[in-house]
């Protein structure tokens, strides 16, 4: 994704300054946490490989990847993280979707789909500055949404390129609109960034969710966005539409239209679209587990490419698939795992509930700005990795939608605050280093980046704040030790299953003959049975005050709520 072979080579002195700084900051937080109490030793190894790999990619873009394996070593030399933990953390599901995504987007560039979708803007009739860019900074927007938001931007910028060079104008406002634009679309579905895949399964988010909840306010942030940065670059625009008049009265078009068979690329795409679309649907259809089908749907479509396309299909695999970054990622997800397995997620939503309280008014303007303000730094990524496991603790008491909503807005949008914020910036940038040899300095960018991200930003919580009394809250599996001393919850109104046996007192945990502080209210005429079971209900309460859990249902363990 990021330009390896780009990256400015370090001075010695340099890059050992960097390194004393990230092992001082993560050490550091390791062993203050340890001193301090707030952490065990487990919890402070796992934050101090955490910080080291945030750090690291901030500080050694190329050697992220090795940092991330000696991470992860250290874990696992120190017990804080096993290997069957490890398997079961890294995020396969995700992993192997992209992996689908990048082939399938491989055989889209073969078969023309984006050169035709290009040549649809450069033909339009009674074409002018605005309407050029509104078009093309749209169509990037909703490419991002369907295919990535790299690939999305590398077709945009060519057109942009070819455009510009026949105009004889400086491409940079046109490739800065384009971006922020393309950065802004990413978040409208899962299928535009990894981020979004990963939130998806994390959240057991369908496609219809995001479609629902996050395409709606991703449309209108995205036109707010044009909107100011067509404003802000208004006077290019004008020379745009100048200069575009010169050349229509020479009769000279913008660029060459030529003959690409685009029909199959579509049809790949509808098809791909549609059956994630329908995944939840078809899962309940075939009785699967839940995203079964979003990772089986471009695993089939991507399959059925490299036997269509055998002669590619090496082609696809080594060159289309981006190995290091999956690779990265596979690692860094491990990592937050461990996270949450040495229990940091709960230490770290405590701190924030001191900080914001339990109320969504505090929280999800909390949560989108601190990984909107991450995320301009450091990979997006890195940052929704370490932020999941604390909103799966906050989903524990809360309704978890809004703040998964604010964590996409907030990872998504903040990579329009700094040139470093997204691939997509950087692949543009070093594209237009390379083809119009400009150079774009940090402030250049964050004079536009910074407004056009703080629009996005606040409607994107307005939006959310608005719609949360209509999000559904939906039940969440309360681990056994909830309720433990120190360690209890306060409820008010939570949909929860808890997986317990029932006493003559009340329910009792499934591991020990211990009753729970919990006093279950019983459907008329339901049958609990003896063993262990499912107890679907809303729970409300306090570890001082007791718990009362207003059952809704009750099943085998495991079993699904009608």
């Amino acid at each position: 994704m990021h330009d390896e072979e780009g990256s400015v080579e370090l001075s010695t002195k340099s890059m050992l300054w960097r390194f004393f700084i990230m092992i001082a900051v993560s050490g550091g937080a390791g062993v203050l946490g340890c001193v301090s109490g707030a952490l065990e030793m487990h919890q402070a190894t796992a934050c101090g490989v955490f910080l080291a790999i945030i750090f690291g990619t901030l500080f050694f873009w190329n050697f992220r990847l090795a940092i991330a394996f000696l991470g992860l070593s250290v874990l696992i030399f120190t017990n804080s993280l096993n290997i069957a933990r490890f398997v079961t953390s890294s995020s396969l599901e995700v992993i192997l979707f992209l992996v689908g995504m990048m082939i399938i987007v491989g055989a889209l560039r073969d078969l023309g789909f984006f050169t035709w979708v290009v040549q649809l803007i450069v033909s339009m009739p009674k074409i002018s500055g605005r309407k050029f860019i509104a078009c093309t900074a749209f169509a990037s927007a909703l490419l991002a949404c369907a295919v990535d938001e790299v690939t999305s931007i590398i077709f945009v910028s060519t057109l942009i390129f070819q455009v510009c060079d026949r105009l004889k104008l400086n491409p940079l406002p046109y490739i800065m609109i384009c971006v922020l634009a393309t950065n802004v679309g990413s978040a409208g579905t899962m299928m535009g960034n990894p981020v979004g895949i990963f939130i998806g399964t994390k959240a057991g988010l369908t496609f219809i969710d995001f479609m629902i909840w996050a395409f709606p306010l991703m449309i209108i942030s995205l036109l707010a966005t044009i909107a100011i940065t067509m404003f802000y670059f208004r006077k290019d625009l004008r020379l745009f539409d100048k200069h575009l008049q010169d050349r229509i009265a020479k009769n000279l078009s913008l660029a060459p239209v030529v003959d690409v068979p685009y029909k199959q690329g579509l049809l790949l795409l509808i098809v791909t679209i549609c059956v994630i679309a329908s995944h939840h649907q078809l899962e309940q259809l075939f009785g699967l587990e839940k995203n079964s089908i979003l990772l089986i749907a471009p695993l089939i479509c991507s399959g059925i490419v490299m036997i269509i396309k055998r002669n590619r299909a090496r082609h696809y695999v080594e060159r289309e698939v981006d190995w290091w970054t999956l690779l990265f990622f596979m690692l860094l997800f491990a990592v937050a795992g461990t996270v949450q397995y040495t229990g940091v997620d709960r230490v770290m939503a405590d701190y924030f509930t001191s900080i914001c309280g339990t109320s969504h008014g505090a929280l999800v303007p909390f949560i989108l700005m601190s990984s909107a303000i991450g995320s301009a730094f450091v990979d997006n990524v890195i940052f929704v990795a370490a932020f999941s496991p604390v909103i799966e603790q906050l989903s524990l008491t809360l309704k978890d939608l809004p703040l998964w909503w604010a964590l996409l807005f907030g990872a998504c949008f903040g990579g329009n605050i700094t040139m470093i914020g997204s691939t997509a910036n950087i692949v543009a940038l070093g594209m237009l280093e390379r083809k119009s040899h400009i150079h774009v300095s940090f402030f250049q960018w964050l004079k536009v980046g910074f407004i056009s991200a703080l629009l996005a930003a606040a409607i994107a919580w307005a939006g959310i704040m608005l719609c949360s009394p209509l999000m559904p809250d939906r039940y969440v599996a309360l681990p056994e030790d909830s309720f433990d001393a120190g360690k209890g919850l306060n409820f008010d109104e939570k949909m929860v299953i808890i997986n317990a046996r029932l006493g003559e007192n009340g329910l009792m945990t499934e591991s020990e003959n211990q009753e729970y502080n919990i006093t279950p209210q019983l459907p008329e005429g339901a049958d609990p049975g003896t063993g262990l079971r499912s107890y679907y209900g809303v729970i409300s309460g306090s570890p001082e005050n007791g718990y009362t859990l207003k059952v809704d249902q009750i099943a085998e363990k495991g079993a699904r709520a009608h």
